[in-house]
């Protein structure tokens, strides 16, 4: 990310300065909805054919359903782990801590993502879990994402859709010149 996008700030509100985010895959979305409306005892605050977004006040969290073609119904599959944050200088300071930390990141700018635009740090831990920190600047896109789809999912869902992954490790791509 540059310096030109530091200025950046959410267009989402949200009373915490920042909030846990759990991506789910699911085999259908529309078959999942009753649980998870019962289960944070709310609607979604965004609902498309293919996706589902719960902002939950209390626990603070931004939980998605993403509907993954390849996923068989009964077999639960965690998508990815993130924390959203108001601002692209939180985005930045993130990754600042994971390089000095001697973690790989991968950055996006402006990424259209589960129908929102985004800015984005990604980091995989030692299990190969992959966690997000990230801004909303636009809160609505037509689109689900921008990407090509990689193995039925979204390309947007995981670093994995723009990277090389090699022995549990993520390999950036080519800086952007």
């Amino acid at each position: 990310m540059t310096a030109e996008v530091q200025k950046r700030v959410s267009a989402v509100e949200f009373a915490t300065t920042s909030r846990v985010h759990v991506a789910i895959n699911v085999s259908n979305v529309e078959k999942s909805l009753l649980f998870y409306q019962t289960l944070f005892g709310q609607e979604p605050s965004k609902l498309r054919p293919d996706y589902a977004k719960f902002e939950v006040a209390e626990p603070p969290v931004n939980f998605t359903l993403n509907q993954h073609s390849a996923l068989k119904q009964g077999e639960g599959a965690l998508s990815h782990f993130g924390i959203q944050v108001k601002s692209t200088d939180e985005v930045l300071a993130a990754k600042e801590r994971f390089v000095e930390s001697g973690l790989t990141t991968f950055s996006e700018e402006e990424v259209t993502c589960c129908y929102a635009v985004q800015d984005k740090v990604w980091v995989t831990d030692p299990d190969g879990n992959n966690w997000e920190v990230f801004v909303v600047l636009e809160a609505d896109s037509p689109v689900h994402s921008l990407g090509k789809p990689v193995g039925g999912a979204d390309a947007c869902c995981t670093p994995a859709a723009a990277q090389i992954a090699s022995r549990g490790k993520l390999l950036p791509l080519m800086p952007k010149s």
